[in-house]
């Protein structure tokens, strides 16, 4: 399945938003690691938080992949 090159301020938008999930996933683990550290730690909030971490990974990692051309087989 054949898709359409990215033109450059698709590419541009996809950086964008690839930059702000990072910043976002740097954040996410700070703030979960500062919840464990420093009990009590809030069991419920912890895991919403992973979820949400995980969430933006894997939305980090099909960006990335939009950014890297098809290569024919």
């Amino acid at each position: 399945m054949a898709t359409q090159p990215l033109n450059e301020q698709e590419i541009s938008d996809i950086r964008t938003q690839l930059q702000e999930l990072l910043v976002e996933h740097r954040d996410l683990d700070l703030v979960i690691v500062h919840l464990i550290e420093n009990p009590p730690p809030d069991d419920l909030l912890i895991r919403r938080l992973k979820k949400r971490k995980l969430a933006l990974k894997d939305r980090i990692l099909l960006l990335e992949e939009q950014l890297v051309p098809d290569i024919p087989a």
